[in-house]
C-alpha cells in the first residue's frame, strides 16, 4: 500500500498492489498534458487507485480523461475506462518505486531517448499494438 498526494497535498490517493506496468509515454496528448517531451506513468488496475482525500478536479486535453488537483493543479492520474485502468502520474511514487519497462507512442517523440528499454513505434502487441519499434 502507497500514498500519494498532490503537490500541495490538497488530494490524497491510496495506490494498492503492484503496477500492471511502468512505462515513459510520448504521445502527443501526454506531451500536451504535461507540457512534457514525455510522461512517467505507473498503470494499474483501476480500483487499486483510490482518492482518500480531496476532490480531483476532471479535464481532458484532446482524447484522454485527466484528473488533477483543483487547486494546485498537479497531474493525479489518467481513466483508460476502456481497459479498466488507471495511469498513475508515476512522480507521485517514491523514486524507487519506479521502474520502467519500455517506452510508448515513440512515432510522437520530441527527441530520441536512448536507454536499453524497447521504444514501441505505438503500442506492444500484448496493449493492442504491431509490436513495431524505433530504432534510435
Amino acid at each position: 500500500m502507497i500514498e500519494a498526494e498532490c503537490r500541495c497535498g490538497a488530494v490524497g490517493l491510496e495506490i494498492e498492489g503492484s503496477p500492471v506496468f511502468q512505462v515513459y509515454c510520448h504521445c502527443s496528448d501526454c506531451q500536451l498534458a504535461h507540457g512534457a517531451a514525455y510522461a512517467l506513468n505507473a498503470v494499474y488496475a483501476a480500483d487499486a487507485v483510490q482518492v482518500i482525500r480531496g476532490a480531483p478536479a476532471s479535464g481532458q486535453v484532446r482524447t484522454t480523461p485527466r484528473m488533477r488537483c483543483g487547486a494546485c493543479g498537479t497531474h493525479l492520474f489518467t481513466e483508460v475506462a476502456v481497459a479498466g485502468l488507471r495511469s498513475l502520474n508515476a512522480y507521485l511514487l517514491p523514486k524507487e518505486q519506479f521502474a520502467p519497462q519500455f517506452h510508448l507512442h515513440c512515432e510522437d517523440a520530441v527527441l530520441p531517448v536512448v536507454d536499453d528499454l524497447p521504444h514501441y513505434r505505438r503500442l506492444p502487441a500484448a496493449f493492442g499494438g504491431s509490436d513495431d519499434v524505433v530504432d534510435w
